[in-house]
């Protein structure tokens, strides 16, 4: 059985990488025998499914377009799938050797192991670990979120996918449509950015705030994906990160504890509030409306009325 599936697989791989345009599943059935002795058209497409997600998690680069007829396509283009030489040297080795083990969930462990596989394969240095044995530390990225995973994966392979988001103003969540660049983390938050279609505009989403599934949708991606993606800029700015001014804010005692850390000043007000003052810029209204009653503006009085405004939204929907 287990020949029987590499045979197949292989034969998947070749004819993906054989031509020049999207093969449909129609045709990519009639191309290989084990399709063709499939009992029925729901065992091809499983059979198929599981085939095309075995050659991704092999590495194969596979796309998914949509022909003028509306059916859908599959190709793995050749330069896509050509690693380049590798010139790195024995420093830059361990590097990624460290980068491997900061993944916490077994499917990442896995992938990172098999990339730095592939990268020895092609002539990446074998480099001792520094931090193998000396380190009292070890890196960590914990990942908790469930749309993280599907999220990668739609990145990777360049496929749009839709999801419902809560924003920090909403009582709500919405469908969005998003043609997905890249995820990062920040202060222990992931974050997406891509293409929002429906506001044809680039957008940042919090994974937090995604709920329910991360569905894929097929066809190609409709804007240029920038060469560039700064998503962590983005969120900085959102966050007051960027900011010139200062607000001055009441905050209850044992709570607010990311904004605390910011804050430039704290005094204690008694009665279970403290005073702080902190950054001030672009999107930090919506920041602070994520800690309901604890926090109370003082000034600027724009900054006051703009945390006002985003909680009678909620309190109307």
């Amino acid at each position: 059985m287990a020949i029987a599936k590499a045979e197949r697989l292989m034969n998947l791989a070749l004819c993906l990488l054989g031509t020049r345009r999207p093969l449909s599943k129609r045709e990519l059935r009639g191309s290989i025998e084990a399709y063709l002795e499939a009992g029925s058209d729901d065992a091809f497409n499983r059979m198929f499914e599981r085939d095309k997600d075995d050659l991704r998690e092999l590495g194969l680069v596979i796309e998914t377009v949509e022909n003028l007829d509306g059916d859908t396509g599959y190709l793995a283009r050749r330069d896509s799938n050509r690693l380049p030489p590798i010139t790195l040297d024995a420093e830059e080795a361990a590097a990624l050797g460290l980068a491997a083990k900061v993944w916490q969930q077994a499917r990442l462990a896995g992938a990172a192991s098999g990339a730095l596989q592939k990268l020895r394969a092609a002539g990446m240095p074998e480099a001792e670990d520094a931090y193998e044995v000396h380190s009292a530390l070890e890196p960590r990225i914990p990942v908790h979120e469930t749309a993280f995973e599907p999220l990668m994966l739609a990145c990777r392979d360049r496929r749009p996918v839709t999801f419902d988001y809560r924003k920090a103003n909403a009582a709500r969540p919405e469908q969005r449509q998003v043609e997905p660049w890249t995820l990062e983390c920040w202060r222990g938050h992931w974050y997406l950015a891509g293409w929002d279609r429906d506001r044809a505009a680039e957008r940042v989403f919090r994974l937090s705030r995604i709920t329910g599934r991360v569905r894929s949708r097929a066809g190609a991606f409709t804007a240029e994906v920038p060469d560039v993606v700064t998503v962590r800029e983005t969120v900085e700015s959102w966050a007051g990160e960027t900011a010139t001014r200062t607000a001055l804010i009441r905050l209850r005692s044992g709570s607010g504890y990311p904004l605390r850390s910011r804050a430039i000043s704290v005094r204690e007000l008694g009665d279970g509030w403290d005073e702080l003052e902190i950054p001030y810029g672009h999107g930090l209204d919506a920041w602070l409306v994520e800690f309901g009653p604890d926090v109370v503006v003082r000034e600027p009085a724009d900054l006051r009325a703009d945390v006002v405004d985003r909680l009678r939204a909620v309190a109307k929907d």
